[in-house]
């Protein structure tokens, strides 16, 4: 049984090395990711890992920085343990073919990479993420779970990680796997009082709620899931579940809405004075070619088709 301690930091490499430096450091400890980094030039980082044969915890710091994990690479590389990520500084945008959510501090979240997903963040990012054997949280659970840290349970987590953390260098192995196990234990208790979907007679109404709520808020550009949780007094969970057993998720409910409501504006002959961007503005789109090429795609047609054979309708 062995426990090792390592550090790596980008400043002390050439600013050419620093990316390539980062991407397999970080595919190192795990089965692969693609790592990208939007400003190579301007890039640092730095990490600090502590393993052992059974648990690792790694803290780092880095700016801006993607990671995927591609169809290709979950099939090359098949991975079923489980990361508990906790940001410290920043946040991480978490992002399945099924939900999407956005993790900050005082928030930790179960995640898996067994199945293809993406980790954004758009700016600096401390954090950090210990990998739990599959064998030790027997499921099924779902691709990730969302906990609170500022209070019960999830605030005995997040302190026992940091003292974890602090004294890296004055454990043994026996002691950071014992550590590590009780840890383990309570991210179960976590998991099994985390958000359950609404019982099955209320999910038309949960439904119906969300999509209220997203027609009064549709002219805004960073409405989202997470938003929309907020703006009902819900967490993201319970609305990723409901929608899961609607068949759709917040992403796709949200796109729908916005294009349904501009067909209506657009056939609608009050608004026929309306430029067709301002419609697309007012739905939400953030500009008239990320307008167009949506409803094309949802249609078959362009906005401006559409437009056109109401107006011939009508005439």
């Amino acid at each position: 049984m062995s426990y090792s301690v390592t550090t790596t930091a980008t400043d002390d490499y050439a600013p050419h090395e620093r990316v390539e430096l980062w991407r397999e450091r970080t595919n190192a400890y795990q089965s692969a990711l693609d790592v990208r980094c939007p400003s190579p030039e301007d890039f640092h980082g730095r990490m600090i890992r502590q393993y052992s044969g059974a648990y690792q915890l790694v803290s780092y710091w880095s700016s801006e920085t993607h990671y995927l994990r591609t169809p290709d690479l979950v099939r090359r590389e098949p991975d079923e343990d489980y990361r508990l990520l906790i940001p410290l500084y920043g946040a991480a945008g978490l992002v399945t073919d099924r939900s999407e959510a956005t993790v900050r501090p005082g928030t930790g979240a179960l995640l898996t990479i067994a199945q293809p997903c993406r980790f954004t963040q758009s700016g600096s990012l401390r954090a950090v993420l210990l990998t739990i054997p599959a064998r030790e949280v027997p499921g099924p659970y779902p691709a990730s779970c969302f906990f609170d840290l500022t209070k019960g349970l999830g605030r005995l987590v997040s302190a026992m990680i940091g003292v974890l953390r602090d004294e890296r260098d004055e454990l043994t192995a026996a002691q950071f796997d014992a550590a590590c196990d009780r840890l383990t234990e309570l991210v179960r208790m976590l998991i099994q009082g985390a958000e359950q979907p609404p019982a099955a007679g209320r999910l038309a109404e949960v439904e119906a709620d969300i999509r209220r709520y997203v027609r009064r808020n549709i002219a805004d550009p960073e409405l989202s899931g997470s938003s929309v949780a907020r703006g009902l007094g819900w967490s993201l969970r319970q609305v990723q579940l409901a929608l899961q057993q609607a068949g759709t998720t917040p992403r796709e409910l949200i796109r729908e809405e916005r294009l349904r409501l501009a067909r209506e504006r657009l056939r609608d002959p009050r608004h026929r004075h309306v430029p067709i961007t301002d419609i697309g503005h007012g739905t939400g789109f953030p500009s008239s070619s990320a307008f167009s090429a949506a409803y094309r795609r949802r249609f078959g047609e362009t906005p401006r088709d559409t437009r056109r054979r109401a107006l011939d309708d009508t005439d």
